[in-house]
């Protein structure tokens, strides 16, 4: 079937993604992956070849397109090379920071940060996490106290994405013990603002060079300007924005499943075991029918799922269906491709190698498979509830 998913100006933005990785990215990755982390100056090259920034306005030196369409086409074309890394980090700005910047900044916090953004001079985190929370977001201990005309923030944040080359971190603290799920507000912390220090660079089973740091908040001193949104709306953004950040990860994974099938049907197709081609296995080809028979029923739910948050129907339902399943199936089809590569599938000069040990996060950040199903199943039970 011919897809219409993608018009000539998103295969134009195909090509310039594929060059700009040809150039800028593959021919470093293995140092930054031996290295543990990626050099300042590809942020800088990334956005003056127009990577990042996309759905920025013109006015604030971004690209002004929001169409979701260019973001998939980034996340096909870094999973193709597998420098997944390197697309993690840009799909943190893009996906997850710049959003909450565009819907919740004023007019004064846009023109201070959102150029910087766009053109890879301001690299961005977001500190959710913490040491003793996980997935329960309510229980969050980082707290703001008023004193006076300040925010006095204390805390600890920990698995912080970008957390060691961050510029500015979106914050998570508790700013009203007594309100709930309203005592939750967003804070943005500059480098340099004194009590802000990071620790660890933290080491990981895949993503080697992609930077995950703890962060420390103590007696960090904040301004009204360091207000992100209103006071006591920090869980209802963090709510509303989560389907666009799972919708990311589901797209990553259906280019990852999709990459490592291309991967594997020309190694089978080319390899030779006990006289023939192992892609003349019953096995292997039943192993590969399967694999890319579950990526284009995945994709297609997916591509819909991309063209719902386009038009902003995008619900958290839906978004929490591709992530957990979209996430698990790159989980499998990576790990079962690896074994048809046999012993050079373990080797790392291998792309599936790298594809298979940066897969396994994809079930837990976001919202781990279990969290993706209770979200679901609260549904369920909501259709029913007046039955």
């Amino acid at each position: 079937m011919k897809s219409t998913f993608y018009t000539e100006d998103h295969e134009a933005f195909r090509e310039s993604v594929r060059e700009f990785l040809r150039r800028e990215v593959e021919p470093h990755y293995e140092t930054w992956e031996a290295e543990h982390l990626i050099p300042r100056e590809v942020w800088l090259r990334a956005g003056t070849h127009g990577m990042i920034g996309l759905a920025v306005p013109e006015e604030f030196g971004g690209g002004g397109e929001a169409d979701y369409r260019y973001r998939f086409i980034f996340a096909e074309e870094v999973a193709r090379t597998a420098v997944t890394s390197f697309g993690v980090g840009i799909g943190l700005q893009e996906d997850i920071l710049i959003p909450y910047m565009l819907d919740l900044a004023n007019d004064e916090q846009k023109k201070r940060w959102l150029p910087g953004m766009a053109d890879g001079r301001i690299i961005g985190a977001i500190a959710m996490t913490e040491p003793g929370t996980g997935s329960d977001l309510q229980g969050i201990r980082t707290a703001a106290v008023r004193d006076g005309d300040e925010w006095v923030l204390n805390g600890a944040k920990t698995f912080i994405t970008s957390g060691i080359h961050a510029d500015l971190v979106i914050v998570v603290a508790k700013t009203d013990p007594e309100a709930g799920s309203r005592g939750f507000s967003l804070f943005v912390v500059e480098t340099g603002d004194p009590g802000f220090s990071r620790g660890r660079k933290l080491e990981k089973i895949g993503l080697s060079s992609q930077d995950t740091a703890e962060l420390f908040f103590t007696d960090v001193r904040l301004g009204e300007d360091r207000l992100l949104g209103k006071l006591g709306g920090g869980m209802r953004y963090l709510m509303e924005r989560l389907p666009r950040e799972r919708l990311s990860i589901a797209v990553a994974g259906v280019a990852a499943s999709e990459a490592a099938l291309r991967w594997t049907l020309e190694y089978v197709h080319d390899r030779t075991a006990f006289g023939q081609k192992i892609g003349d296995f019953q096995n292997t080809r039943f192993v590969l029918a399967e694999i890319e028979t579950e990526t284009d029923v995945t994709r297609a739910y997916v591509e819909k799922a991309v063209l719902a948050l386009n038009d902003g129907e995008l619900t958290a339902v839906e978004a929490s269906k591709a992530k957990w399943w979209a996430s698990e199936l790159q989980v499998r089809a990576t790990s079962r491709c690896l074994q048809l590569f046999g012993g050079f599938g373990y080797m790392l000069e291998y792309p599936i190698a790298r594809a298979f040990r940066d897969s396994r996060i994809q079930t837990i950040y976001g919202g781990t498979t279990e969290i993706m199903k209770e979200i679901i199943g609260r549904e369920q039970a909501a259709r029913y509830a007046t039955k």
